[in-house]
C-alpha cells in the first residue's frame, strides 16, 4: 500500500489535514497559490514539505475534480 499524501490527526493541529510526515497544512499550499506565490515560494518557506508532495497533491486534486465532473 503507498504512503498516504495527506493525513488527519486529532493530535497534530486539531485534525486539519497536513502533509504526511509534516505538520505543514494542505490549506497552507492553497493559500499560497491563491495569493500568486509559486510551488517554490512555498517549499522555500515550508522545507519539510517536498516538492514531490506538492505536485502529488496537484495531480490528485486535477484527477478528483476532472473525475467529478464525468
Amino acid at each position: 500500500m503507498p504512503e498516504p499524501l495527506i493525513i488527519r490527526d486529532p493530535d497534530i493541529l486539531d485534525g486539519e489535514p497536513v502533509f504526511a510526515g509534516t505538520r505543514v497544512p494542505v490549506k497552507a499550499l492553497t493559500d499560497y497559490l491563491e495569493g500568486g506565490d509559486t510551488i517554490d515560494d512555498f517549499l522555500i518557506d515550508f522545507p519539510s514539505v517536498s516538492r514531490g508532495q506538492v505536485v502529488a497533491f496537484l495531480e490528485a486534486a486535477r484527477t478528483r475534480l476532472c473525475d467529478a465532473l464525468t
